[in-house]
């Protein structure tokens, strides 16, 4: 069972474990808060500008979106290994091992900015509004020089969190904000002699920053004794069992899992968008505000994984147990209190991103939908990074696809765009079915995970 039955030792030891994980999850979420706020502030200031400038700002990060999600899916398996090396008190292999971890971030890279760049085809394809592909495409190309500081900032960013320290992290975090608001002003409104390019500016600004980040984040990993004996910076250092093989074959399922959830998000934009801007614009406010409560239950899920993959390396697989568990209950209690936060207060959160009375409605009736869902998006991203601390990526990958893609992307497309089942419900059809496509991820992932600690070897990929 995920949760046998509790007695008062049983009880105090999930206590303390579950401030253990509160403690390392606290700068993970400041952290992913402000990398999330970062798309928040971009999407607020180009609906200041128009429903269009929102729209295409939407458009454009509904392809930005899975592609840095891919990218940080693949980079993101340093983290576990890293987290084991460290339990196993083989730090000093850590440093060579993202270095290596620079050769599989390279070609991803350059796919990525092919694909930013190429863009403008597929708004084509998608019979796109006209206006709305100008601003998209103009968007991409801009952030496409982005690309690479963003994977040199992952790379860095998981080092240092699977030793432990999220500090770091959360200090570049935090610092961007004000960076990227900055330039988000200069850029769309046309400052400092510049001309005004309303959403496309969204894009040169985030570039921007994405450089200031992983600019940072270097130099403070540069200056921490505690990241020394890592070796980062001794290019001497060769030895390690760990390598690029390694890391490919444990991120390659992470990145697809990742690219497989957001892609669905990303293909519902466009879906939607032949309907006009109000629909895609509220569909966008939506997502936003949903993609920023989910990093409170992300960033648990990063600690969860850290956690878990230290007790691996020290041959502690009863810690690890515990670990995920405590990591499930937590995720699903806060869950409870932002879904109930977000039906209280959906018109307000909705009235933060625009004046626009009609795009406000269409929100608020997907922000209740979504508040359904938020359960289960929290029980299934625990339980998925309980499974990467144990180093299991590629049956989770599996049953992500038969939950997003064969169930639920087919089933909103019939709910939302076709007549199948009535009257067409437009992006509400497409919310109906990612709650029901998230909590069988959630069922099947919870399957996975009671079996991988039940029958499995710690710290074995599969």
């Amino acid at each position: 069972m995920i949760f046998p039955q509790l007695d008062r030792s049983r009880i105090r030891l999930f206590k303390t474990e579950g401030r253990a994980l509160l403690k390392l999850a606290a700068p993970i979420l400041a952290a992913q808060l402000a990398q999330q706020t970062l798309a928040f502030i971009d999407t607020v200031m180009a609906g200041r500008v128009s429903a269009t400038d929102l729209a295409g700002v939407a458009v454009g990060t509904s392809l930005w979106g899975p592609l840095l999600l891919f990218l940080y899916g693949v980079l993101l398996a340093v983290t576990p290994l890293v987290a084991q090396l460290h339990g196993s008190g083989r730090t000093e292999e850590t440093g060579p091992l993202v270095r290596r971890g620079m050769l599989v971030a390279l070609p991803l890279v350059l796919i990525a900015v092919i694909m930013l760049r190429s863009a403008g085809t597929v708004f084509t394809m998608m019979a796109v509004d006209p206006q709305i592909a100008v601003i998209a495409t103009g968007y991409l190309k801009a952030i496409s020089w982005g690309v690479p500081a963003a994977a040199f900032f992952f790379l860095l960013r998981n080092l240092s969190e699977g030793l432990g320290l999220a500090r770091p992290g959360m200090i570049i975090g935090l610092a961007s904000v004000p960076v990227n608001a900055a330039l988000n002003y200069i850029f769309i409104y046309g400052k400092l002699g510049l001309p005004a390019l309303g959403g496309v500016g969204c894009g040169w600004a985030t570039a921007i920053t994405l450089w200031f980040m992983g600019g940072g984040m270097l130099f403070i990993i540069y200056r921490a004794k505690t990241c020394a004996v890592t070796r980062f910076f001794d290019l001497a250092k060769r030895r390690g069992r760990e390598g690029a093989t390694q890391i490919i074959r444990l991120g390659l399922p992470i990145g697809c899992s990742l690219l497989v959830e957001a892609s669905i998000f990303a293909l519902i934009a466009l879906f939607l968008s032949p309907l006009g801007a109000d629909t895609v614009a509220s569909h966008q406010i939506t997502l936003n505000y949903s993609s920023l409560i989910f990093m409170i239950p992300l960033s648990i899920s990063c600690a969860i994984t850290i956690r878990i993959g230290h007790a691996i390396g020290k041959g502690r697989p009863d810690r690890a147990r515990l670990v995920s568990r405590t990591g499930l209950l937590l995720n699903s209690l806060i869950a409870l209190t932002t879904a109930g936060l977000t039906l209280l207060c959906a018109e307000n959160i909705a009235g933060i991103y625009t004046s626009d009375s009609r795009v406000i409605t269409a929100s608020v009736a997907l922000l209740h939908l979504n508040a359904l869902y938020q359960f289960s998006d929290a029980f299934q991203v625990s339980a998925a990074a309980a499974l990467r601390g144990y180093k299991d990526t590629r049956m989770p990958l599996l049953l992500v696809v038969v939950a997003y893609w064969v169930i639920s992307l087919p089933l909103g497309y019939s709910l939302a765009l076709t007549d199948v089942w009535g009257a067409p419900m437009g992006a509400k059809g497409f919310w109906v079915s990612l709650i029901i496509g998230l909590s069988i991820a959630a069922i099947l992932l919870g399957i996975r995970l009671h079996r991988v600690e039940r029958f499995s070897v710690p710290g074995c990929s599969r």
